[in-house]
């Protein structure tokens, strides 16, 4: 970069904003070198507060502990369930309304738009939907967890922006060669909306990969259980389980590693999977965001 193009303010203001992207990068990723850090430490120095950057004591015995868990592998594979036969029941879900929302000639396309805008806005509750998933016999059900959280007004919405983007002559193309409603959706539509639907993906993903209230209060078997779950007994349990205590003074772990240990491994699918995504995100999210 050639400074002298460019005038005093002009210096100052890029001054100004590279440290607080600086600041914000630091920020952002402090949390996740600590909880890293403190993962590879010892128990006794992570109770000790001394972990602040870097690993103290190095240490993979937190790791040691939580792979011969039997439950958290369990839990991991659960969470897999969840997130990708969630994502796949969204998507499958999501892009055929978003299509039909997004074509004129749809009767009542005003009314559905304001239906299904409404409940970004107000929602039935925690009770009564609990209380309806009962009914539905989808309490501790694995499939309840997939199937009852498939649909999200806004992923609608933002997908339905996008195929309103898209030039009608590209539809009335696709109908003059005999093309049916599915048919346009899938071959003309869907390949060319690949930014917004990677985007929504990604949001899909790190939704069910990160469920965990719903999780908590609809699934009492053990065995179904997700990661984050597993994570929040994890936390509750250990401090105050005195075996656990003469093991870790014994071993050199502790609760405050085993649960960043844990975090680590909950973090790493996300991490692989959205830089594969990334590329799409930023086009994504304005091209869906802006309605004229």
């Amino acid at each position: 970069m050639n400074w002298n193009l460019y005038s005093n303010g002009d210096k100052f203001f890029a001054i100004v904003v590279s440290v607080l992207i600086g600041l914000f990068t630091v920020a952002t990723l402090y949390p996740f070198i600590y909880i890293a850090a403190v993962s590879f430490s010892s128990g006794f120095a992570a109770q000790a507060g001394k972990v602040v950057l870097t690993p103290i004591d190095a240490t993979l015995e937190a790791y040691g502990y939580i792979v011969s868990d039997p439950q958290f592998w369990i839990s991991y594979g659960n969470t897999f369930i969840y997130t990708i036969g969630g994502t796949v029941m969204s998507l499958l879900f999501i892009v055929p309304c978003a299509y039909a929302l997004s074509r004129p000639q749809l009767r009542g396309r005003r009314f559905f738009n304001l239906f299904i805008a409404f409940t970004m806005w107000f929602n039935a509750g925690l009770i009564p939907f609990f209380l309806n998933m009962r009914d539905l016999g989808l309490l501790d059900s694995m499939f309840g967890i997939i199937l009852g959280f498939a649909i999200n007004a806004f992923n609608i919405i933002l997908l339905r922006n996008f195929f309103e983007s898209i030039p009608q002559s590209f539809e009335e193309a696709a109908r003059m060669d005999g093309a049916n409603d599915f048919q346009v959706l899938w071959k003309v539509f869907i390949p060319l909306s690949k930014p917004a639907i990677a985007t929504i993906t990604l949001f899909l993903i790190v939704a069910r990969w990160n469920g965990f209230f719903w999780a908590m209060v609809l699934l009492q078997s053990e065995s179904k259980i997700p990661l984050q779950v597993f994570l929040r007994h994890t936390i509750s349990n250990l401090s105050d389980d005195d075996e656990f205590a003469i093991v870790q003074t014994a071993a050199g772990f502790s609760a405050e590693t085993v649960t960043a240990a844990i975090i680590v491994c909950s973090i790493i699918p996300v991490l692989i999977v959205y830089p594969f995504v990334q590329k799409y995100f930023e086009k994504g999210i304005l091209l869906g965001g802006v309605k004229e």
